[in-house]
């Protein structure tokens, strides 16, 4: 998942929908400094924000992970290559947690 690509889809749709940072982050319940560091790739949404996010901003949760409204045609396709890269990326993070 590219964090800075995501952050961009959020900002563009969050603008579409005509509102500002401290709008979008009332309505999720959290800071505007959090919208923002999503809007400039420094961190991702809890995942719990993820589907009030994604229901707000009209996208689905694979367009949120793929940094781009995806054609229904590559749905499928798309939606398994984030899986993918989610599992590979919880593997990496619990094989770090048992080095430490």
């Amino acid at each position: 998942m590219d964090q800075v690509k995501i952050g961009k889809l959020i900002a563009e749709c969050r603008k579409n929908k005509k509102m500002t940072q401290a709008e979008l982050a009332e309505k999720l319940g959290v800071t505007d400094k959090s919208v923002s560091k999503w809007e400039n790739g420094i961190c991702l949404p809890d995942a719990g924000n993820m589907p009030d996010l994604c229901k707000i901003l009209d996208i689905t949760i694979n367009d949120l992970f793929s940094g781009e409204v995806v054609d229904m045609k590559d749905n499928e396709k798309r939606l398994e290559e984030n899986l993918l890269e989610m599992t590979k990326i919880k593997e990496q993070r619990d094989k770090e947690l048992l080095t430490i």
